[in-house]
């Protein structure tokens, strides 16, 4: 069974209806000896830029000594991206071995029931331990869906980082934004209260929040915050992690050593600039889902380049494909399907829209849109965008 087998065959294989075992996950940590209360918890909830507060947090760390086992999802190019141990993902064998490991473990779990082993939470669990067997200082912890009832859940945290919530899984995890963002707080328990922190929410979200901390817009160092929508993320990230610092009686890093580290800090698919290979050209790659998103993206590239040749986009349904039409009007755009069962591609398109499969975009089909290409849509599409244009993933920062 290959490492891939091990993470997504529960999920693959899920009836109609289906839903995360968060049960079964449990005995699974508990057989795998998790949580382990030698290594403090930062744990990541949100709507919207989660990877990105997972990724500032990683490296406010890392500038203050402390090496972390970072898990986000989904990963960028490879799977093993998922699971980092400081700034770097973990190699090929690495994941093997915890696959391995994951596969011994589950061998010893009763029988299934109707629910399931979720792929993000399987690399939860893989990831914590491979904090464990590397001796890590910390974990960086990204939900992969809600909070209560995610597997971050089962790691009680020393700090929580909840970025802009909103009303995505609607129906699934709450039937409105604010008990949405109830179930997502869920994470937030008395001992984590001091250090708990949130982006600035909307009114009905930010009074569903238990008592916590609000990240103040603009309180990163100058020129060390993202462009755009990424800015809640990093902010929140950055000062969860100052205060999981502050809870631990760890010293915070110096402006120097932390500006020497956020500086080189990347973050591929959230407003990142590529080569496109073979091309005389560049694209902007992003993974805006909504109105709102696209109209940065286009901004920061109008501001780069003038004009915009091309947009591909890729939107399912269940995303802001009404918004994004009304923002891409008189644009050339490729609308471009993806191959998961889960996604759903059947909503009317304009029709000087061209559309094609995921599957069939080569890197020499970028070259022939233009000189100047914005990449739109879900973090899997743009995902298989960074791997066309063979965009850096394996390092995420640098600290001196």
């Amino acid at each position: 069974m290959t490492a891939d087998e091990v993470f997504f065959r529960e999920w693959r294989e899920r009836g109609t209806g289906a839903r995360r075992d968060l049960e079964r996950a449990r005995a699974l940590a508990e057989i795998l000896g998790l949580p382990d209360p030698d290594r403090p918890v930062l744990a990541v909830v949100g709507s919207k830029g989660k990877g990105t507060a997972a990724a500032y947090a990683s490296a406010v760390l890392a500038a203050a000594g402390l090496t972390a086992v970072t898990v986000t999802s989904p990963a960028y190019r490879a799977n093993r991206e998922r699971i980092r141990l400081g700034e770097w993902a973990v190699s090929e064998a690495e994941l093997d071995g915890l696959a391995g490991r994951l596969r011994t473990a589950m061998r010893r779990l009763p029988r299934r029931g109707r629910g399931y082993l979720s792929p993000s939470g399987l690399f939860l669990l893989a990831g914590a331990l491979h904090g464990r067997l590397a001796g890590a200082d910390a974990l960086v912890l990204e939900a992969g869906m809600g909070g209560r009832s995610d597997e971050v859940s089962l790691f009680p945290a020393t700090a929580v980082a909840i970025t802009p919530i909103f009303g995505e899984h609607l129906g699934v995890l709450g039937d409105s934004p604010a008990e949405i963002a109830r179930e997502k707080a869920g994470v937030v328990v008395p001992d984590t209260t001091r250090a708990a922190v949130s982006a600035p929410q909307t009114g009905d979200v930010a009074e569903a929040l238990p008592e916590v901390e609000t990240a103040s817009p603009g309180a990163l160092p100058s020129g060390l915050a993202p462009e755009g929508l990424a800015r809640a993320g990093a902010e929140v990230g950055h000062l969860a992690a100052v205060r999981m610092l502050e809870a631990l009686g760890r010293d915070v890093p110096p402006a120097r050593r932390l500006r020497a580290a956020l500086e080189t800090l990347s973050l591929p698919g959230r407003l990142s600039w590529h080569p496109v290979p073979g091309a005389d050209g560049e694209l902007l790659a992003d993974s805006a889902i909504d109105r709102a998103g696209i109209a940065v993206a286009l901004t920061a590239a109008r501001a780069r380049w003038g004009a915009v040749d091309h947009v591909l986009l890729c939107l399912p349904d269940h995303k802001d494909l009404d918004g994004a039409i009304t923002e891409l009007g008189g644009l050339p755009v490729t609308f471009v399907r993806l191959p998961y069962e889960h996604l759903r591609f059947s909503r009317p398109l304009p029709e000087s829209w061209r559309v094609v499969d995921a599957a069939d975009l080569r890197t020499a089909d970028l070259g022939a849109l233009g000189r100047r290409l914005v990449a739109l849509g879900t973090v899997y599409f743009v995902g298989r965008v960074l791997d066309l244009v063979d965009a850096d993933t394996e390092r995420l920062f640098d600290v001196p």
